[in-house]
């Protein structure tokens, strides 16, 4: 396994780049540890498939630099990277069995046989294909043979990373939460280094042990995923992650008071905020419903199960609450704002607040 040192990495799918609206990334700077698990987390169009395919190999990065445990790789093929790859959609060899697609990547570097029928059988009881193991791979199903192009991934152990582009999308929902775990299970176990692009917020949070989330060709936050839920850096990632996002609520600042409209908020400290718009927010999880505090209206309660989420407006600001799958709205609604759940942003940047 390698660390993966990503330097000023910039990239452009334009011949002459002149601003940073030409840029697929705007620039990347990041290490990735040596065994550790991360997703790159973002909406399609972000530039997160644009990182791992430098990191790969298949692109090569308009500035920057990339380095395999302190060796320059900026200028090497994937094979050279010593790099394995799983894409959205199945890469296979039809005309072998299944067994054979898995075995191939081993007996293309001449491991002894007795050790290519080991990982093989490990690696097909992994992915739940071992019945299937004489069967030709071009009579299979779309998600069948998306398990082998993740199976071939994950039959040798001796590659310096292990790169997933969405590899789930057509594996079904049950079967991506097996998947999932087992992939988890491997991670623990032998140590790889995974990098793992996703836009499915699910997928980044149960698989990665630091989420790597990216907006509009730019990393906006690395976290863990209790970080991104309570500290989210930018406003873009307390709406991107959570069901429902976060409320961010326009404000005016008077030391630890937060004026919305007509309603003051007091905050739990005071933010040292500096030029652009200020904004406060904070997940529905902390808005308390009942009958003290602001006045609302409630437009809707939507029934999910576990819980309801109540959506309201508050100084003609749409907001959403979460209460509980049993708890009552009240005849005439207020909300309060749990002072742990409250962040203060400037310019979407989320600002410290002092004593």
């Amino acid at each position: 396994m390698a660390r993966i040192d990503v330097n000023h990495i910039r990239h452009s799918y334009l011949p002459n780049p002149k601003k940073d609206s030409d840029f697929a990334l705007k620039e990347v700077h990041h290490t990735f540890e040596d065994g550790g698990a991360y997703a790159l987390l973002g909406p399609s169009g972000c530039g997160k498939t644009t990182l791992l395919n430098i990191i790969s190999g298949l692109l090569h990065p308009s500035h920057g630099q990339l380095l395999f445990n302190g060796r320059n790789v900026t200028n090497l093929s994937t094979q050279e990277r010593n790099i394995a790859q799983v894409f959205q959609f199945p890469v296979i060899y039809d005309t072998m069995t299944v067994y054979d697609n898995l075995a191939f990547p081993l007996r293309n570097r001449r491991v002894p046989e007795a050790d290519v029928d080991r990982k093989v059988r490990e690696t097909l009881d992994m992915i739940d294909l071992a019945s299937m193991a004489n069967r030709k791979a071009r009579r299979l199903t779309a998600d069948q043979k998306q398990k082998i192009s993740l199976g071939r991934g994950l039959v040798r152990s001796d590659v310096n990373a292990i790169l997933f582009d969405e590899p789930l999308t057509v594996i079904d929902p049950h079967m991506k939460w097996v998947l999932r775990s087992q992939l988890k299970q491997l991670h623990r176990r032998f140590g790889y280094t995974m990098v793992y692009v996703t836009h499915d917020q699910t997928e980044a949070l149960t698989f990665a042990d630091r989420v790597v989330v990216m907006y509009d060709g730019e990393i906006v936050q690395i976290g863990t995923p209790a970080e991104l839920f309570e500290r989210p850096r930018h406003t873009f990632v307390g709406y991107f992650i959570g069901s429902p996002g976060m409320n961010v609520l326009p404000v005016a600042l008077e030391g630890r008071t937060a004026m919305l409209g007509s309603q003051r908020i007091e905050l739990p400290g005071a933010p040292k905020a500096e030029a652009g718009p200020v904004e406060l927010g904070i997940r529905p999880e902390y808005v308390r419903l009942g009958r003290e505090g602001m006045a609302v209206s409630v437009s809707k309660v939507e029934d999910v199960g576990r819980h309801k989420v109540v959506r309201a407006n508050l100084e003609g600001k749409e907001i959403a609450a979460v209460i509980g799958e049993d708890d009552e709205v009240p005849t005439e609604p207020r909300v309060r704002f749990d002072p742990a759940g409250i962040n203060i942003y400037a310019d979407s940047w989320r600002v410290e607040m002092g004593a």
